[in-house]
């Protein structure tokens, strides 16, 4: 991962102030119902966590009532997937745990889905997901068949071997609160259509208001998202959040700015207000030590934060400081004492931090380092509607 080195610095000054109360003071603007939080633990199943998350909403916001639906099994179903994907184009895909929201959102009437109690995917008693030795074995499994000058006709069922015994085997019916369901019959049950979704991303290599698939490697799917303009992109969101819905979304938490301390801003290490009282010296610092500064005081202090434009975006995203490396559920509004908006976020790390994993991600934070989001269709505001 790029950055590698301040992300550790900043991880470990942020980590030693984590005990620390917050400088912060938030008032809610708008709040909508969320599940409990939960911990993907030991794997890189964010998308999955989120995107789950995202659709427990959907059924709270639709009168539903409260559900624990399985992020396994759709991690699961998609890498068996992957893998066949894989095959085909000849190992040139991104066979990795990563994945999109379309593998939840885009999977649903094929593959439908189940509560978690019908699919945990913890095996021998364990209470944490841990994916690191499965992950490895499939990897190394996938490479070893592609490798051939030929490829049998059974290596899916060696693949789907490996799964059953670190997940188990998926199961084709179940029984929720005294009735007997498929997966798909399940999905029937809790009225959840994929079509009621659309996502959407916004940079300028593209069109805007046309479709793309967002060239990220863990969008093996090739998934298309609609291209808006960033000012739209965000009044997107504001207006999912304040007529009731949710948003998932898929950002990058790589820098300094996103603090174990639960506090997601842009910094700008060249505003000399953010050196405190030793300003003159501050500005003839090397940008990367400013950089590695600043880190350590998000969440401690209150920081001046950048301008975001469309431009940045895309700069961020072309060199590679803008990645597609978390996915994470956005479920209201709020201000800072200083008038500033902040997005509530319900992270998947479990309940860690001064606010119970939850983060609150800064206006300029999702601007800039928004990879895409998915919300409802009904959600996006009549004026972009039109023009998509």
């Amino acid at each position: 991962m790029h950055k590698l080195t301040l992300i550790v610095v900043a991880l470990f000054i942020s980590v030693s102030l984590f005990s620390q109360k917050s400088v912060y003071t938030f008032t809610v603007v708008k709040e909508n119902p969320i599940t409990s939080v939960k911990n993907q633990a030991s794997t890189s199943t964010c998308w999955s966590f989120s995107g789950v998350s995202f659709l427990e909403s959907e059924l709270l916001r639709k009168g539903k009532g409260t559900f624990d639906l399985s992020e396994m099994y759709i991690v699961r179903r998609n890498y068996e997937d992957k893998a066949e994907k894989y095959v085909r184009t000849h190992g040139h895909l991104n066979f990795a745990p990563g994945g999109s929201f379309a593998d939840v959102i885009e999977t649903l009437d094929e593959y439908g889905i189940v509560p978690d109690d019908a699919y945990t995917g913890l095996i021998d008693r364990a209470e944490r997901h841990d994916h690191g030795e499965m992950d490895k074995v499939l990897s190394s499994y996938m490479k070893g068949i592609i490798g051939n000058n030929t490829v049998s006709t059974v290596w899916n069922k060696g693949f789907c071997g490996i799964l059953d015994a670190y997940l188990k085997e998926k199961p084709a019916s179940f029984t929720y609160n005294g009735k007997t369901y498929t997966p798909q019959s399940f999905k029937d049950f809790l009225g959840l259509d994929q079509n009621d979704y659309i996502s959407i991303t916004s940079f300028t290599h593209h069109p805007f208001y046309a479709s793309f698939p967002l060239e990220v490697p863990d969008n093996w799917r090739w998934a298309n998202s609609y291209n808006l303009p960033v000012d739209e992109m965000m009044a997107a969101i504001d207006n999912a959040i304040m007529k009731g819905y949710t948003v998932a979304w898929a950002s990058d938490v790589s820098e300094g700015g996103f603090s174990r301390q639960g506090i997601a801003i842009v910094p700008d290490e060249n505003a000399a207000e953010n050196a405190g009282t030793d300003q003159a010296k501050w500005l003839g610092l090397p940008e990367r030590e400013r950089r590695s500064t600043i880190a350590g005081k998000v969440g401690s202090e209150v920081l001046k934060e950048k301008n975001i434009t469309q431009e940045m975006r895309q700069l961020a995203y072309d060199n590679y400081q803008t990645t597609d490396d978390h996915g994470m559920h956005i479920y209201g509004i709020a201000n800072d004492q200083n008038g500033n908006k902040y997005y509530l976020v319900k992270n998947s790390w479990g309940k860690t931090g001064p606010y119970d994993g939850v983060w609150y991600a800064s206006e300029a934070f999702v601007r800039y380092k928004t990879l895409s989001i998915v919300i409802h269709k009904d959600a996006l505001p009549k004026e972009t509607a039109k023009k998509i």
